[in-house]
């Protein structure tokens, strides 16, 4: 029989937990693992005792697939105001509702008037976040 092991970063992606947590979890006994190598295993049966539900299983087995993406924009000849009105409406859009897993930074260089973007998150989120940046760039234009 087959037993199921999950590493410390399969638990914390399930749990929606950081991995420093699930591996304190593990170092402080509340969660059994066994250590094989240097990486500690988990198995269903130890997850489910310490959740205390029953975890669903997607077909194939394993954990469920997930797809994410970064990206970087870059917009050059960008003055302060223009600037500043994208990353408002980036901001603004990224604080409305619940996109998911998403990631922002926003950076600008105003000597070289050039804003950089990074997106790091769900393929969905991301691409309407790229369009909106899109769309916000290009009205910008002169």
């Amino acid at each position: 029989m087959r037993q199921e092991l999950y590493s410390v970063e399969q638990v914390a992606e399930q749990l929606g937990l950081h991995v420093r947590t699930i591996r304190n979890y593990v170092r402080d006994g509340k969660l059994k693992a066994t250590r094989i190598g240097k990486q500690y295993r988990i198995t269903r049966e130890d997850l489910e005792a310490f959740t205390g539900t029953s975890m669903a299983v997607p077909a194939g087995g394993g954990l469920a697939r997930h797809a994410e993406v970064s990206s970087i924009v870059q917009i050059d000849g960008l003055d302060r105001a223009g600037a500043d009105r994208l990353t408002t409406y980036v901001t603004a859009s990224i604080n409305q509702g619940d996109l998911g897993r998403l990631r922002v930074e926003l950076a600008y260089d105003e000597t070289r008037e050039v804003l950089k973007i990074i997106v790091l998150g769900d393929l969905g989120v991301t691409a309407d976040l790229l369009r909106l940046i899109d769309m916000v760039a290009t009205s910008a234009q002169p």
